[in-house]
């Protein structure tokens, strides 16, 4: 058992190289560190996006004698812009888009109904520039002014600056009027994306969060592209069996929203759209009461997207830009960089990849190891450590077997030859031609005869 001094301590260190090399390619990044909200804001901010719905109106002015009005029409380029803007997400990598119908309402409206609209907008200019009653420069207006054609725009501007056009595929109608859903598509490929939920399984007091372009955020005082940073606020599920006058399901929140947020998507805890912010509750004194707004739910949004073709499926930047994060958040900040750099490749306009890029490149030096990429190195040292164990325990425990002793060479004995009786000298003394028992008794007799005459003599 010497042997086992040596091989056993051996075959236990190989043993923990195994054990140690699976232990390694166990560990996985870890964000833990990093609260819910936080995430959900890194996840959803690259795909929600600020819609743009309105129509431009021509307007040609006939009273030469006042150049006053004239004066004014022309500061406005001979034109009145209808419409507004609201907040969307993309759903599929191609390019649909979920948003409310009123927050495209002015480019989905007949001409004459803009045509009225952008009519009463200038009527209201002119009679505030000149302190007159709405009705005498209606009628003013009405006598001079004629509209020279109707250009109807959807702009969807993305997190990373694009800005694209947009085209209604589906379209319910804007509040009031039933089912506020409009799906847009734009052209593009690779586009962040968010997951559609169940409106079906939420709960009171679900956490929910909020996420759009609130007009109440945009300031003079902020740089220029600040516009294109979405916010995220937090709130709960305050009731989920509230219609609409026409009988549509909403869903009511508390999270703060404002006008701009139309449209936003309403996000659960597992980064799922569960509804479409829509209205607000009414004003108090003039002033919106914050904690009192409404979604469309989700499932009937669905509905929209299914007309509409849409498929909601996620893209490879999703996946890629997920799984970047998690090992930015864990400390494995060089392999987070590959990550991030192949979203840059795919899709190059992603609002949040330059930062993360140079963030990365920035805390490299601090970077953790990340084992599980060295897989195939420990599976070939694992598979040569389990080679030399087997070698090992049988060097130690399997014994060569002990060949009999060769027996020497001796000369072969010869058995002893039994002795030969001597040749039978019994006569056949009866005659009967056989020796037998009774040449015997004769013999004997005839011998006893003979000793008996010698003993008389």
């Amino acid at each position: 058992m010497k042997r086992a001094l040596f091989t056993i301590p051996l075959c236990l260190i190989l043993i923990g190289v195994i054990v140690t090399s699976f232990v390694l390619m166990g560990i996985k990044p870890s964000s833990s560190n990093i609260s819910q909200a936080q995430k959900l804001a890194e996840y959803t901010k690259p795909a929600v996006v600020r819609i743009l719905g309105y129509s431009v109106v021509g307007w040609q002015f006939n009273n030469p004698n006042d150049p006053e009005v004239d004066a004014i029409l022309s500061q406005l380029n001979y034109q009145s812009v209808v419409g507004g803007s609201g907040s969307g997400a993309i759903i599929s990598s191609d390019g649909y888009i979920v948003t409310n119908a009123h927050v495209v309402e002015a480019a989905q409206m007949e001409d004459e109904d803009i045509a009225n609209a952008a009519f009463d907008q200038l009527v209201t200019i002119i009679a505030d520039y000149f302190q007159v009653d709405y009705d005498t420069a209606y009628e003013y207006m009405l006598t001079y002014t004629q509209y020279t054609g109707i250009q109807k725009v959807i702009k969807v501007i993305l997190p990373g600056g694009d800005i694209l056009d947009g085209e209604v595929k589906s379209y319910g109608a804007p509040v009031n009027e039933g089912k506020d859903v409009a799906v847009l598509k734009i052209e593009g490929k690779n586009l962040p994306t968010l997951k559609l939920g169940n409106s079906d399984n939420i709960q009171n007091q679900d956490n929910i969060w909020v996420s759009g372009y609130p007009a109440a955020a945009d300031s003079d005082l902020l740089s220029p592209d600040s516009s294109l940073v979405s916010s995220m606020n937090a709130g709960q599920i305050s009731a989920t069996d509230k219609k609409t006058e026409q009988g549509s399901p909403v869903i009511q929140i508390n999270a703060a929203a404002t006008h701009g947020n139309s449209g936003g998507p309403v996000i659960n805890e597992k980064g799922e759209i569960i509804g479409l912010l829509t209205f607000r509750g009414d004003t108090v004194n003039g002033q919106e009461v914050q904690g009192f707004n409404f979604s469309v739910p989700v499932n009937t949004v669905k509905e929209f997207t299914n007309q509409a073709g849409a498929k909601n499926t996620s893209s490879s930047t999703d996946k890629l830009y997920k799984e970047g994060l998690k090992l930015y958040w864990g400390g494995y900040y060089n392999n987070a960089l590959e990550k991030f750099e192949a979203v840059q490749r795919l899709y190059p306009n992603h609002s949040e990849i330059k930062k993360f890029i140079t963030n990365s490149e920035q805390r490299a030096g601090d970077s953790k190891t990340l084992w599980s990429d060295y897989k195939t190195i420990f599976y070939i040292v694992d598979g040569v450590a389990a080679l030399l164990i087997i070698l090992l325990l049988i060097f130690t425990f399997v014994r060569k077997r002990n060949r009999p002793a060769p027996v020497p060479a001796t000369v072969p004995q010869v058995p002893p030859v039994p002795p030969t009786l001597p040749e039978n000298t019994i006569p056949d003394l009866n005659g009967d031609g056989k020796i037998d028992v009774q040449d015997i008794i004769l013999a004997l007799q005839e011998q006893q005869k003979k000793q008996q005459k010698k003993d008389d003599e």
